[in-house]
């Protein structure tokens, strides 16, 4: 480390290394066309419910999108991406289609966002909607112990987090293996470098935070099977955090580890509408519906 910025980066490297916004110069575009994707398929979805709160803060609730018979359908929960700071659920409801299309059910969540919460908060959050699914299964309709995740970026993040929370010591009662299955897309997993670049101004992360939410120094709670994935257009350390995250759970849990290539921060998402997509292939098979 030079001049105390992370792994020897300067500061303008560093936010190029770790701001996709800066890395990607037509990131509006293809952010617009998601958004847009994502109002479509909800126009169409033919079994849905809207804003289901899994808590009391108003951020706290979920899309829920479901194929025509959801009885004992596994249960699918997205957590987007934004920095922790940004974007909600309403622009991600696209990624449900090929998952209700194979027989899962789809719950895309929302949380509440920095600067109004902290990153603890945050993570808090997503561990209420997981117990909330697993507890209240006349929510969704399916199978309240197939409870399997996907998150892109700051989702992917939680994710991780959520893979490695002691469900039993959360909350008594909970399974060991509340989630059943877990794919992690271009997360950031080591959260120290995030106070040195622009985000920091609404994420406030303080060097107390970033080590209790850093999953590369955790262990998974459980040995349930994990994709890590990554786009190889991305940057050196989105893809650099990727694998020293399957490096160190590899051991632990069935971990899986592969890049999509030529798809950069933003399209590796945006690729998973399509139902022959390895992502959306890895989260059917994770699923037991491929």
């Amino acid at each position: 480390m030079d001049d105390g910025i992370f792994r020897g980066y300067s500061a303008e490297e560093l936010e190029v290394q770790f701001n996709p916004r800066a890395a990607v110069p037509n990131h509006e575009e293809i952010v617009a066309a998601g958004v847009e994707r994502a109002a479509e398929y909800r126009k169409a979805a033919a079994n849905a419910t809207y804003d289901v709160a899994y808590g009391s803060h108003a951020m706290e609730t979920m899309d829920i999108f479901r194929p025509a018979d959801p009885t004992g359908a596994p249960v699918h929960v997205y957590i987007h991406g934004g920095f922790w700071r940004s974007r909600v659920k309403e622009d991600f409801s696209y990624v449900a289609g090929p998952l209700v299309d194979a027989g899962a059910i789809v719950a895309v969540v929302n949380y509440a966002l920095c600067p109004d919460v902290t990153l603890d908060e945050i993570v808090r959050q997503m561990r209420a909607c997981c117990a909330f699914l697993h507890n209240n299964p006349d929510s969704h309709g399916g199978d309240p112990d197939r409870i399997h995740i996907s998150g892109h970026s700051a989702g992917g993040h939680l994710a991780a987090m959520l893979m490695a929370t002691d469900w039993p010591a959360y909350e008594a009662g909970l399974p060991a293996v509340l989630i059943k299955s877990a794919v992690m897309i271009s997360g950031i997993y080591e959260i120290a470098p995030v106070m040195n670049i622009s985000v920091q101004e609404a994420v406030r992360m303080t060097p107390e935070i970033a080590e209790r939410n850093s999953p590369i120094f955790m262990k998974p709670a459980t040995r349930a099977p994990i994709a890590i994935t990554v786009g190889g257009a991305e940057s050196d350390e989105f893809r650099r955090q990727s694998s020293a995250l399957s490096d160190a759970w590899w051991n632990d849990a069935a971990v899986e580890t592969f890049e999509l290539p030529g798809l950069n921060h933003f399209t590796v998402l945006s690729e998973t509408a399509n139902a022959d997509n390895p992502l959306t292939e890895a989260r059917l098979r994770l699923m037991g519906l491929r």
